[in-house]
């Protein structure tokens, strides 16, 4: 990878589905989706899925939904490609994703292990509300992260 680089958020759709299976792979290991989740993903209505492109190449994902009548979003994915990571386009992202939701709150669920995605979400306005125990493959705790939002 060569910096800078040039990169755009935009939508992301069913003929995505083989980029999006790669990159789960490559980020995700243990716990990249299947695939009938990621047909869900792609193909459900009223949700957010935006991805990051670089010459062409996706090089990340973000997938968001509503849920509680409009009142809370949740963040339930975002994956960056190995090579393009900490150089802006989680973050990106993230704010990309936040800006498709109109709710009072945003949530996410985090690996406690992964502190560049913590940092990252607490730089962004987010802070630990929950633990959630044994909920990634492998047993371990997830911490849930909520951001309150200007509606």
């Amino acid at each position: 990878m060569i910096e800078p680089f040039e990169f755009s958020i935009v939508p992301a759709n069913f003929r995505d589905l083989s980029a999006l299976q790669r990159l789960e792979k490559e980020c995700f290991d243990l716990d990249a989706w299947t695939i009938l989740d990621l047909v869900g993903v792609l193909t459900f209505p009223a949700m957010v899925r935006l991805k990051a492109v670089s010459g062409g190449d996706m090089i990340g994902f973000a997938a968001g939904e509503i849920r509680d009548h409009r009142e809370t979003g949740w963040i339930i994915t975002i994956g960056v490609r190995p090579g393009f990571r900490r150089l802006g386009v989680a973050r990106a992202l993230l704010k990309a994703c936040e800006e498709h939701m109109t709710v009072s709150r945003i949530r996410l669920c985090v690996r406690i292990s992964n502190r560049p995605a913590i940092e990252l979400y607490q730089t962004a306005g987010y802070r630990q509300v929950e633990i959630w125990k044994s909920y990634y493959i492998g047993g371990e705790n997830a911490s849930v992260m909520e951001k309150e939002m200007t509606v």
